[in-house]
């Protein structure tokens, strides 16, 4: 696993599919690969670009193409069942629910109802939100919980638009099973990933 901070120019930065894509470039051999990194915006700068954090199972490349490559280091999880460890995460918390105005899908030849994802704007859902994503692999020790700017997006190829509005978790959990936190943490947690979302950082206490 590799762990970058890479600097995104002004440009790309302030707009969040530039910014996705950006990322890309730092994986030249990759075009048609699954996304296998996840990131996080530290910090953004009007004029300036964005610093950002990002976890990589693919070593990054730094090419003419591709945003700064500032630091990097290569590291193993190593952990244990047990284990109290300080995370963050910034994260989309959402529930799916269904919507006739958006008609209906069909499936196996069964007509479904399409459905949509709604934030969940009140802490008390915000933290069942992420106590259920944490359930497989570790318990929740302590939170501070810290809602953040919405961001706005548009699909232009599916002609819609919409917004995700992040929440940035802050806290200390216990690792319960090693094996589901390895393949959880690679994977992210929830959704929005393209959109900064989903890196769980994890320091010792």
């Amino acid at each position: 696993m590799y762990l970058s901070k890479i600097h995104i120019p002004w440009p790309q930065a302030q707009n969040s599919y530039q910014l996705h894509q950006a990322l890309w470039r730092l994986f030249p051999d990759c075009e048609q690969a699954d996304r296998d990194f996840l990131f996080r915006v530290e910090q953004l700068q009007k004029g300036i670009g964005a610093e950002v954090l990002m976890q990589s199972t693919t070593q990054p490349q730094s090419n003419e193409q591709s945003p700064g490559l500032l630091a990097q280091r290569e590291y193993d999880l190593n952990v244990q069942n047990g284990q109290r460890l300080r995370f963050r995460l910034r994260a989309n918390p959402i529930k799916t629910i269904k919507d006739s105005s958006k008609g209906t899908v069909e499936k196996k030849g069964k007509i479904f109802t399409k459905t949509v994802r709604v934030p969940l704007l009140h802490e008390e859902q915000q933290q069942a939100w992420l106590e259920r994503k944490l359930q497989t692999f570790a318990q929740l020790e302590t939170l501070i919980m810290q809602p953040e700017p919405a961001l706005y997006f548009r699909k232009t190829k599916e002609g819609r638009s919409g917004k995700i509005q992040p929440v940035m978790f802050d806290g200390v959990l216990m690792i319960t099973d090693v094996e589901a936190f390895n393949i959880q943490i690679t994977k992210g947690i929830g959704p929005a990933k393209a959109f900064g979302c989903g890196l769980l950082s994890l320091a010792g206490i």
